[in-house]
């Protein structure tokens, strides 16, 4: 399986689920993750409720697939990507899958693609249920990927006293950092982001308004910060270290 930014990936847009709006952070972040080698976006495309979908699929080269709703209150296009998703998934050509929606019937298709060893890259509104967040690798809330036009992050920054207050996120981050710390109780700030991602899928430093991890752990100010030479000291990496760990 290969992992990083060389994964091959399969995209699939739930358009009856997901805003236009976050076309271009959506690909960005892709990006991120690998080449996304197929793009589809699935709809019943005979309808003006897709407009502004229409409008921007030519421009990004996804392909739409029509989905007709045959029955009034039953969702055909989640069947649809279900469907694809498992074929793509027995041509063994990817090692990952983006889903776009904020539809809990995902849920089972994101653990049966991970079950076959896939990564799986959620991408949905806040409004997303858990079991299909926690169902993924990874979920990324599309709000974050909305930036405004003064190129600030659509959320708005947290306080540190904000931070503090917020128990989930401190025992979360004391926690990593525990894990991760040597004898002299510091940490290399990656192996704490990757603690965090393996518990936490949906973690995202943007969503309590900072673009990085280093910034959201310098932002709480419980925190020990050291830029440190590595290698042939030609590089830097950030260490972090508990206050509360204080060596006397």
């Amino acid at each position: 399986m290969t992992n990083g930014p060389t994964q091959k990936l399969a995209v699939l847009i739930d358009a009856d689920n997901a805003q236009p709006s976050i076309i271009e952070g959506l690909l960005a972040e892709i990006a991120k993750y690998g080449t996304a080698n197929v793009k589809r976006i699935y709809g019943d495309w005979t309808g003006p409720h897709l407009k502004g979908w229409k409008d921007v699929l030519l421009k990004h080269s996804i392909q739409p697939i029509q989905q007709f709703r045959y029955t009034i209150g039953k969702n055909a296009t989640d069947s649809a990507m279900i469907i694809d998703a498992m074929d793509l998934l027995f041509t063994n050509k990817f090692d990952g899958f983006c889903i776009v929606s904020s539809d809990s019937d995902f849920t089972k298709i994101a653990s049966r693609l991970r079950e076959s060893g896939i990564v799986v890259y959620g991408f949905g509104e806040k409004k997303t249920p858990e079991p299909f967040v926690s169902a993924c690798d990874k979920f990324i809330y599309t709000e974050v990927l909305i930036s405004k036009e003064d190129d600030n992050l659509s959320i708005k920054r947290k306080s540190a006293n904000e931070l503090k207050q917020d128990t989930k996120l401190v025992n979360l981050l004391r926690n990593a950092v525990e894990a991760s710390s040597d004898e002299s109780g510091w940490s290399h700030l990656a192996p704490v982001g990757n603690n965090i991602a393996k518990q936490v899928p949906d973690f995202d430093p943007r969503n309590y308004g900072y673009k990085k991890l280093g910034e959201l752990v310098a932002a709480t100010k419980l925190f020990e910060i050291e830029e440190r030479l590595v290698g042939d000291g030609q590089s830097k990496a950030v260490y972090i270290k508990d206050k509360r760990k204080q060596i006397y």
